[in-house]
Parts: C-alpha cells; sequence; structure tokens
C-alpha cells in the first residue's frame, strides 16, 4: 500500500507541476511580460501612419510632428502615408481595414467619421467605438474666418442677409462642411456652400483670392492666418474661450435673446460635443491586447515627450491629449445623442438642409 501511495504521490506531484507551469507561462503572455514581448515585436519593424488628406494641412502637419517621437518610444519606423479623398473616409476606412497585427494606425478626423457613420454616408465603410483607440492629440476649437480683405468686418454683416455668403469646406461630411450647414441652418443664413477642397491651405488660399467669403477651420489653423495678417476670426464655438478669441463673439453670443434660444442651444451643444471627439490616433480593431496597450503607451509617452511639446508651441499646435479610455467614453456620449438631433446632422451631412 506504501508503494502504491508513492506513487500516486509522484503522478500528483507531476500533474501539478504541468499545470503550474502551464498557468505560470499564461500570466506572462497574459500580463507581466507582455510590454517586452510587444517591444520586441516593434523593433526595427514599420509602423504605417495614415493621414486621410492631402500633403501641407492640419492632420499632416501633426502626424509629422508626432511621428519621430512615436518612432522613440515604440522602436520602430514610422511611414507616413497620405492618402486623401471623401473628406477623410478613403484614408480611415484604410486604417478600419488593415490588418490587426498592429502595424497600421493613423489620424482620422473623429466628429467627422461619427457623423457620416450616423448619416450612414457611402463611403462610411467603418464603425467608429470598433478603432483600436491610441489617444487623442487635439481638440477642435472652431471659428469661422473671413480673408482680412474681404471687406468683412464681423459676423453681423454675415448675419444681416444683405448677400449671400460663400463658405468653403472640405469634403462631403467634413468637420468644415458640417459646421458651415449646421450653423447656417441655426442662424438661418443666405450662404452658398463650395466643398470638395483637399485640405485648409487650399481653402485658405481660396479665401485669399477672394473665391469664397468665409470658412470654418480649427482655431490653430486659423491663428497662422491672423498672424500673418491674411484671415480675421469673426465668430467662435467656446463656451469658454482661449484668450485669442477676447473680444471675439461665440456663438452662443449670437443667439442670445432669440425666440427659440433653448432650440438653438441644443444643436450647437450637440455641435460642440463633436468637436471634443478631435483629431484622434487609431487602429484597426481587434488588435492583440499586448500590442494595443504597448502603442498605447508609447502614445502617451510621446504626447507627454518635453521636446514634442515644445515643437508644438514653436509650430502654433495645440496639443490636447486623451487617452484610449477616455475616448471610448467621448465616442459613446457622442453617439448616444437624442434621435431628433442625429437626424438633424445626419441631414446636414446629405445636404437635405
Amino acid at each position: 500500500m506504501r508503494l502504491s501511495l508513492q506513487g500516486l504521490t509522484r503522478v500528483n506531484a507531476l500533474r501539478w507541476i504541468a499545470a503550474s507551469l502551464v498557468a505560470i507561462a499564461s500570466l506572462l503572455i497574459g500580463g507581466g511580460v507582455f510590454a517586452q514581448d510587444a517591444r520586441s515585436f516593434y523593433e526595427g519593424k514599420s509602423i504605417k501612419w495614415i493621414v486621410p488628406y492631402k500633403p501641407g494641412g492640419g492632420y499632416d502637419e501633426y502626424s509629422r510632428m508626432l511621428a519621430p517621437f512615436v518612432s522613440k518610444y515604440t522602436g520602430a519606423r514610422v511611414d507616413i502615408v497620405n492618402m486623401s479623398g471623401s473628406g477623410g473616409m478613403r484614408g480611415s476606412t484604410e486604417i478600419f481595414k488593415a490588418p490587426a497585427d498592429g502595424l497600421t494606425v493613423g489620424i482620422v478626423p473623429g466628429s467627422a467619421l461619427v457623423m457620416n457613420e450616423i448619416a450612414e454616408q457611402k463611403g462610411a465603410a467603418y464603425k467608429i467605438a470598433e478603432f483600436t483607440y491610441l489617444g487623442r492629440i487635439s481638440t477642435e476649437q472652431r471659428v469661422l474666418v473671413v480673408g482680412a480683405e474681404s471687406g468683412i468686418k464681423n459676423f453681423e454683416e454675415i448675419a444681416d442677409g444683405n448677400k449671400t455668403i460663400v463658405v468653403g469646406a472640405g469634403g462631403l461630411g467634413g468637420n468644415a462642411y458640417v459646421d458651415a450647414v449646421i450653423t447656417a441652418h441655426v442662424f438661418g443664413l443666405d450662404q452658398k456652400l463650395i466643398h470638395g477642397f483637399n485640405n485648409s491651405p487650399d481653402i485658405r488660399l481660396a479665401l485669399l483670392r477672394g473665391d469664397i467669403d468665409a470658412w470654418w477651420g480649427s482655431l490653430a489653423e486659423a491663428l497662422k492666418g491672423v498672424s500673418d495678417k491674411e484671415l480675421t476670426i469673426v465668430l467662435h464655438a467656446e463656451k469658454n474661450p482661449d484668450p485669442e478669441l477676447e473680444n471675439i463673439p461665440s456663438v452662443y453670443d449670437a443667439i442670445a435673446g432669440s425666440e427659440d434660444e433653448a432650440a438653438k442651444e441644443k444643436v450647437l451643444d450637440a455641435w460642440k460635443a463633436l468637436s471634443v471627439v478631435g483629431r484622434p490616433v487609431v487602429g484597426p480593431p481587434g488588435i492583440p491586447e499586448d500590442r494595443a496597450a504597448f502603442l498605447q503607451d508609447a502614445f502617451r509617452k510621446a504626447m507627454s515627450d518635453p521636446e514634442l511639446v515644445e515643437t508644438a508651441e514653436a509650430a502654433g499646435r495645440q496639443i490636447s491629449y486623451a487617452s484610449s479610455d477616455e475616448m471610448i467614453e467621448i465616442i459613446r456620449s457622442v453617439i448616444d445623442m437624442d434621435q431628433q438631433t442625429q437626424e438633424l446632422f445626419a441631414s446636414a451631412i446629405r445636404g437635405e438642409l
């Protein structure tokens, strides 16, 4: 009997050791050493970074500014690939459909993607909530600008209805397009919207030539033109504006005291919430958890690198980091807007307003 028990003990011991080794291996793969494994994976490889617009615009500039720092913290080379078309949807869809190996990421126009998905626009072959989010580079503080030589001095001259205002925008459903349509709806503007410009520099050139009267763009891009004395900001979308917007009226000032102020404010609040989505950096769905976590950590380190902060400030580019978890919450809050507001924005994107 003693020999039998000893034999059984050995068998159980061997089984226990084998099970323990399996458990330890699983723990190491899923937890403690994932960062080292992911770092080894990325070392010496190339990350394809898609910009869904032509070179020269804000998305392109942010990407090229950030790329060396992403490379620094991943150990991989970052290759910028510009893929314009469909107001940013072509390049964004390319990211969404890329292999989920963690080697394709890119910057996307977050609010435009939300709205195009809600409106079920042709070409919106993605699900905004299913991207793998690395984080956000910046928010979109939206401003209405006119050419400094246009003769337009303030928003009242645009809103008085004495003349049709020609407004420029990128692709159908892009940020500037939605901005123009929604604000025209809220303020009842007499507006002609010309869309299809490749990027913000092209729109700015059209402003300077006098081909268009106005354009909705980001504050960072507008300030470049203001400093060059080529553009004038006449309206902004902020409730708590930056110092650069002091003495410039907001959209909320423009509706104050109107008969349907509450209804208009509800639309403007939803529009403002879209701008908080900003310019996120994403990868396709399904990136392995260890690689996704490694990329998210590398992006966080890149965004907080003092040299990047200094570079962005020198370039006049505002950065406003949000983590991957924060971005998921922001996306959820936006796509859960009430049905009536969703239908209004969908109509705006389809050109039905």
